[in-house]
């Protein structure tokens, strides 16, 4: 009697973990299914790489900006082109450091493409207030300069990058007259600050102060005051009109910054890059 009440209740059991092992997991999947598909769900992190910048120093951004630059040959004044040198003790420098252009284009935060030529214009107005470029240098117009944006990447950290934009006298009108003209500068695609210039005006080198010109030009971007710096290496330079200042950059390491002129073109920059 008992074994014959119990048997029902077994083969009820058994019938059901049947029906569970091939039903369940199809149906729980269905559910799970249900409330993921056709849904919008979102998830904030943390993302690394080009795109993400840390907040660093004037000093920093400046020493970033210098070793990318050294470390790949940047299209120069036609000056500058024609007559330099290169020095190789600076070529190793090339898997650390990685100047590439940003074809993603503005990050919504930078320096739009339309915004960059009153953006330099601002800047030139500063300049020469504070007496770094003379008053005699023309506005920039859209028709006759090129503008491109650049990251400057510290390779092994790659969040550590500074965006800025290229802004250089075209081509199309190389033949025109290019005195008191802007020839080439690098500007912050943040704050719009002009890093690296290259200008032609009717200066003489015996007009310059180069001291009071670095003194104001790093009041201006922020940086701590430079020592002056000796070089015993006579091909850094193709002129003999030049100045150097160091920076202080990355821990121990130091930024260069040159003041120099080419005399017959009459040609006044201020460079980051060696």
């Amino acid at each position: 009697m008992k074994k014959s009440i119990l048997s029902p209740a077994l083969f009820l059991l058994t019938a059901l973990v049947v029906v569970l092992s091939v039903w369940g997991p199809e149906t729980l999947a269905s559910y799970t299914d249900r409330g993921i598909l056709n849904q919008i769900h979102t998830r904030e992190e943390e993302t690394g790489g080009e795109g993400y910048r840390y907040q660093l120093s004037s000093n920093e951004k400046l020493y970033i900006l210098s070793q990318c630059l050294n470390a790949q040959s940047q299209p120069e004044t036609e000056q500058s082109a024609r007559i330099r040198q290169l020095d190789t003790a600076y070529q190793d420098l090339a898997g650390t450091y990685a100047f590439v252009v940003n074809h993603n284009g503005p990050s919504g935060k930078e320096i739009t493409n339309d915004e960059i030529y009153e953006t330099a214009n601002e800047g030139i107005a500063v300049l020469k207030e504070n007496g770094i470029l003379p008053d005699d240098i023309k506005e920039v117009k859209a028709s006759a300069y090129a503008a491109t944006l650049y990251s400057a990447i510290d390779v092994p950290e790659p969040r550590n990058n500074v965006a800025v934009w290229k802004l250089s006298l075209t081509g199309s009108i190389q033949n025109a007259n290019k005195e008191n003209r802007l020839i080439d500068a690098y500007i912050d695609a943040d704050d719009g600050k002009i890093y690296e210039f290259y200008v032609r005006s009717q200066l003489k080198w015996e007009d310059i102060d180069t001291d009071a010109l670095i003194e104001s030009w790093s009041s201006y971007m922020g940086l701590t005051l430079p020592e002056e710096y000796e070089t015993d290496n006579p091909l850094l330079e193709t002129t003999p009109y030049y100045k150097k200042y160091a920076f202080s950059g990355n821990g121990d390491e130091r930024t260069i910054v040159t003041v120099g002129f080419y005399e017959g073109i009459n040609e006044l920059f201020l460079k980051i890059s060696r």
